[in-house]
């Protein structure tokens, strides 16, 4: 196996996730970025997922860009009497082909699960969505030296039985380096996305090997090649430096 993992040619995927940001006149920013990629290709999948109200009226900019949409959370329901919330079908029935399932930001701020966040994904992949699981240690448990475990525990609990390399992308992103201006080091990062791999193929075998893993906290234009070329990370879910296109691209351009 160690053999063939070494020589997997992995597409990197480069997903930001706009959070609660972003009203219509944002479609501005999609345009730019095609305007961007259009001049440059990268050589990497691109991703946004913007606030649900906007997925549907980014499609045609989003297609003509060569970008995919995705969203930011989805019910583990089809339908019904779930007021406020929105459904993996109902993503999709607008144009989302991702969604973003248990960010440190739901798990923290909704009490979500890792048996939650695993019954979401089943959501996602049974819509036919791509699910990015989030997973990733506070900084008392990464200070307590509790890194792996929580993130071992996290995988465990959130990964549903069927995931796969096309239905499923990991994320890695250390709770106290979002949106803080905080990163680990190459090191670290190195260290964790080591462990992660590790995990998916013992538990997926030659199929865990070809899963993305991206790194996400703070990556900016600056840092974006160097965690990029860490690896086995294969991108990055980038939050506030993916709400201008400038910066965006920026971190995109680590692929080009």
């Amino acid at each position: 196996m160690a053999g063939k993992v070494a020589t997997l040619r992995i597409k990197a995927l480069v997903a930001g996730n706009w959070k609660m940001n972003g009203l219509k006149s944002a479609r501005k920013e999609v345009v730019a970025l095609g305007r961007k990629l259009a001049r440059n290709k990268a050589a990497c999948d691109v991703l946004i997922c913007p606030p649900a109200t906007l997925i549907a009226g980014f499609r045609e900019d989003a297609r003509t860009a060569g970008v995919a949409l995705g969203g930011q959370d989805c019910h583990m329901q089809v339908s019904g009497a779930h007021t406020g919330d929105i459904s993996a079908a109902m993503l999709k029935d607008a144009g989302a082909r991702y969604v973003i399932v248990g960010h440190s930001e739901r798990r923290a701020d909704h009490g979500e699960s890792s048996a939650i966040v695993r019954a979401k994904a089943e959501a996602a992949h049974e819509a036919g969505l791509i699910a990015i699981i989030c997973v990733g240690e506070t900084r008392a448990e990464r200070d307590a030296g509790k890194t792996l475990r929580v993130i071992s525990s996290q995988l465990a609990g959130s990964l549903p039985l069927r995931a796969n390399a096309k239905n499923t992308v990991i994320a890695y992103e250390p709770v106290w380096a979002i949106g803080t201006g905080l990163t680990p080091t190459t090191q670290d990062v190195a260290k964790v996305h080591k462990a992660i791999r590790a995990r998916l193929e013992k538990r997926f075998g030659f199929d865990g090997a070809k899963m993305r893993i991206l790194y996400g906290g703070s990556v900016k234009p600056a840092n974006a090649a160097e965690l990029m070329a860490v690896p086995n990370v294969n991108g990055a879910l980038v939050g506030g430096a993916s709400l201008k296109a400038d910066d965006f691209y920026g971190i995109i351009s680590a692929y080009t």
